[in-house]
C-alpha cells in the first residue's frame, strides 16, 4: 500500500481516529477519578489472563508431545498466579511493584556505570547517567512505597491516556481537515 492510499484512507475515515481520542480521553478521567478501582481492575484482569494461560499451557502440554513437562509447569505457575491476583489482589499490586522496583534500581545502577565508563568516548554520556540516577529512585521510591507507587503508575497511566487521546482526536480533526481539502481540489 502505498502512503497516499494510506493518507486517503485515514483521511476518509478521520472520524475513527477522533473516536479512539475521545475513548482514550474518557479512560483517562475515569481511571483519574477511580484510581483503586482501576488498579484493582487490572489486577483482577491479568489474574483471569493469567489463569486461562495457565489451563491452556497444560492443554498444549497434554496435546504436544516433546517438551510436555516445560509447558504443564508454565501453565501451572500461571493458573497459580492468576488465583493469587483474583484471590489477594491487594497483595499482588504490592508485589507487582516490588518486583518493578527492584527492576529499577538495578537497571538504574546499571546505566550509571554504563555511563561513567562511556564518558571519555560517547559525547553526552551524561544523559545515560541522568536516565540511571532517575531510575534509580524511581525504584527506591517504589521499593519503600509500593503502595503509593502503585497508584502513581495508575495515575501515569491515565494522564498519558488523556494526552495520547487529546493528540488523536486533533490529527483526527486535521485529517477531516485534509479531506476537505482533497475534495474541494477534485
Amino acid at each position: 500500500m502505498t502512503i497516499t492510499a494510506v493518507v486517503e484512507l485515514l483521511t476518509r475515515n478521520w472520524w475513527l481516529v477522533a473516536l479512539r481520542g475521545a475513548l482514550a480521553v474518557v479512560f483517562g478521567i475515569l481511571t483519574l477519578a477511580w484510581p483503586g478501582v482501576t488498579l484493582l481492575a487490572l489486577i483482577l484482569l491479568w489474574g483471569f489472563y493469567a489463569l486461562i494461560d495457565g489451563i491452556s499451557a497444560i492443554a498444549l502440554g497434554a496435546a504436544v508431545p516433546g517438551h510436555r513437562w516445560a509447558n504443564v509447569l508454565i501453565g501451572a505457575v500461571g493458573i497459580v498466579a492468576g488465583l493469587v491476583a483474583i484471590m489477594l489482589p491487594g497483595e499482588t499490586a504490592v508485589v507487582l511493584l516490588v518486583i518493578i522496583a527492584v527492576w529499577a534500581i538495578i537497571a538504574g545502577v546499571t546505566q550509571i556505570v554504563a555511563a561513567i565508563a562511556l564518558r571519555r568516548a560517547v559525547a553526552h554520556a551524561w544523559f545515560l547517567g541522568v536516565t540511571g540516577a532517575l531510575t534509580l529512585m524511581l525504584g527506591v521510591v517504589l521499593l519503600f512505597n509500593p503502595g503509593a507507587g502503585a497508584l502513581a503508575l495508575v495515575t501515569t497511566i491515565a494522564i498519558f491516556a488523556v494526552i495520547w487521546g487529546v493528540s488523536l482526536i486533533l490529527m483526527g480533526f486535521r485529517l477531516r481537515g485534509l479531506r476537505n481539502a482533497t475534495v474541494q481540489e477534485a
